[in-house]
């Protein structure tokens, strides 16, 4: 994958280029991101939490915002999932989310010509940024819910993002049906 990730100096260094204080909540928060693209804030509490011990979610949250304002983070958040945060900074890549389990990866902005800062209609706007977010199944999800009649094992589902429908299926009205759980949903009911 082409894309720039955040460059490999000392990360104290990182912060201060930044214009941040160095903070031991900062680098961890910092390392969590690095090392764990496409967390949560919940996550990465829990890997700060796991690497310095005692620090409060509003911390780990502040940390975040800082890094994210700074350009250090970018933040993504998915329709109906809770926002995340990778290092891959300063190019228009993109994501692709699993509707069955959450799971969300990189994908490249087209090659060449770049049509998603092409718009139809650009209303005199200088487009420079452009956020695409590919809705599928995984690979593992696909083999999972994959059978011999081709249907589905009970697969948990990722609700639609709103307003949107999948190609072929007829939208939802605001109480026709009841909501899908999200994956953090599901989770959160089984635990």
């Amino acid at each position: 994958m082409s894309g720039e990730t955040l460059p490999r100096e000392a990360p104290d260094a990182l912060l201060r280029r930044h214009g941040l204080h160095v903070t031991a909540q900062r680098l961890a928060v910092l390392r969590a991101v690095s090392d764990r693209s496409h967390s949560t804030a919940d996550d990465v509490y829990t890997a700060v939490r796991a690497e310095i011990g005692a620090i409060s979610r509003q911390a780990v949250y502040d940390a975040l915002a800082a890094l994210t304002d700074r350009g250090l983070f970018r933040r993504i958040q998915p329709a109906g999932s809770s926002a995340r945060y990778e290092n891959r900074v300063g190019d228009n890549h993109h994501h692709l989310v699993c509707r069955a389990c959450g799971r969300m990866v990189d994908v490249d902005c087209a090659v060449g010509d770049t049509p998603c800062l092409t718009a139809a209609d650009d209303s005199g706007y200088e487009i420079d940024e452009a956020e695409v977010i590919y809705w599928g199944r995984c690979p593992r999800c696909v083999t999972a819910t994959s059978g011999p009649s081709g249907g589905s094992k009970g697969a948990r589902r990722v609700a639609p993002p709103p307003g949107r429908h999948r190609p072929g299926r007829t939208p939802r009205t605001k109480n026709s049906e009841p909501r899908e759980r999200t994956a953090r949903e599901e989770q959160d009911r089984r635990d």
